[in-house]
């Protein structure tokens, strides 16, 4: 399993939504130039994160993107999940119950659903608080 660089750069820009979140709306160019990502690449993704729900949008001389909620109610996993699709490594075991013709003989498919399983629960027990806590507690360290 391999996370595409839109998903990556999503993760860092809900980050970045909530760590400058002063109850108005941040332009996206602010989030691009925080983040060393082109403009034109977030373009690409917010649209995404929108229509998931996960961020709203205002148009105008004051517009751009806020969260719908707050940081400590979205997990890193539904951020990835929403630009990425399901995070399983392998096809068959998104189907419940699996539909596999061959699920009762083969011999891997327990550990795949495994792997998934830890990945999704890992994914899903870290949120935009605690990548935000973690990220201060770096920079912290630095300034010694």
């Amino acid at each position: 399993m391999k996370i595409s660089t839109k998903g990556r750069y999503a993760l860092r820009m809900m980050v970045d939504l909530a760590e400058h979140d002063n109850g108005g709306y941040i332009p996206l160019k602010d989030i691009a130039e925080r983040q060393d990502i082109t403009l034109k690449y977030l373009e690409q993704i917010i649209p995404q994160l929108t229509k998931s729900g996960l961020v709203r949008s205002y148009r105008g001389n004051n517009g751009g993107y806020q969260l719908t909620r707050r940081p400590e109610e979205y997990t890193a996993g539904e951020i990835i999940r929403a630009l990425e699709g399901s995070l399983a490594p392998i096809a068959c075991i998104e189907d419940e119950p699996n539909r596999c013709p061959r699920q009762k003989e083969c011999s891997t498919v327990k550990f795949w659903k495994g792997f998934w399983d830890v990945v999704n629960e890992y994914m899903d027990s870290v949120t935009l608080a605690d990548l935000i806590a973690d990220h201060q507690e770096g920079q912290d360290a630095g300034a010694v």
